[in-house]
């Protein structure tokens, strides 16, 4: 029992949206279930959200120090990815990136906060908010309530429905 916990804590704190019908289909009893998808999807975000900044800063340290680490036989192969990463040039939109700043953009703070549960994913939203959104003052309980929200919308799911999850 503490074993489909503990997997279900882990499984909140990166995939929240499928984690409480996903305890139910294993046989968690209700409350343990919940409470242990509330305590995944905060200790998740607190965690991606404070870890984000210091390796995003760590990577940008790191660049030049991985391209004259990368041996000299794939140097070639890596030679333009290492020359991107030092200069800084006109930014190439990839589908990604697009993503991120169509999210900001039309939905900006409070879209980030809603969607983070259940679209963007727990560790997505941790590092959109803490990049983009880490000035403001309550962006972590706004986190937090909107997880909790997301946990009564799930509940409520559940026990409309509960003869697709038990």
């Amino acid at each position: 029992m503490l074993l489909k916990i503990l997997h279900i804590v882990l499984l909140a704190s990166v995939k929240y949206i499928v984690t409480l019908p996903y305890a139910m289909i294993i046989g968690v009893d209700y409350k343990y279930a919940l409470i242990a998808v509330l305590s995944g999807g905060i200790g998740g975000f607190l965690f991606f959200y404070y870890i984000s900044k210091p390796i995003n800063r760590g990577l940008m340290r790191l660049w030049p120090c991985i391209c004259r680490a990368i041996p000299f036989s794939l140097r070639g192969r890596y030679r333009s990815w290492c020359i991107r990463r030092s200069r800084k040039k006109k930014r190439i939109f990839t589908r990604r990136n697009r993503f991120i700043t169509r999210m900001k953009a039309n939905y900006g703070f409070w879209g980030v906060i809603i969607a983070t549960p259940v679209i963007l994913t727990i560790p997505i939203g941790a590092f959109l908010a803490n990049k983009y959104y880490s000035q403001r003052r309550h962006i972590v309980l706004y986190m937090i309530l909107s997880i909790i929200g997301w946990a009564g919308v799930l509940s409520g799911l559940v026990h409309l429905f509960p003869g697709v999850f038990l």
